[in-house]
């Protein structure tokens, strides 16, 4: 299981990705981001919202009400073409971020 403290950073980079699909509403985020994960990362309820909020706030992301499969209405969220970009500078901050701390833990110091 990943800490929450090791991906704290990255959980907008997930919301985004999986919002460049298509439209979603919370617990279906939530839900994908732990299939993606292949179960090593559970995102809490407390800390989606909040990142999804941060995202809404900053223009990434924009939120409409809509229905679910089961009739049930819900809160859906879609990306921005803002967060499209954010999105870009996001997964090319990832692959630099990653290039150095790969370099310490494969012991090349």
């Amino acid at each position: 299981m990943i800490s929450a403290d090791a991906i704290r950073g990255y959980i907008d980079i997930m919301i985004l990705s999986i919002l460049s699909r298509e439209a979603s509403y919370a617990y279906e985020i939530a839900k994908t981001i732990a299939t993606i994960s292949g179960g090593h990362y559970t995102i809490k309820q407390t800390t989606l919202y909040s990142a999804v909020k941060r995202l809404e706030s900053s223009g990434d992301v924009s939120s409409f009400e809509g229905v679910s499969e089961t009739g049930k209405p819900r809160t859906y969220y879609q990306l921005t073409d803002s967060g499209r970009a954010a999105l870009a500078a996001k997964c090319i901050e990832w692959e630099s971020t990653k290039s150095v701390v790969d370099r310490f833990a494969k012991g090349a110091i």
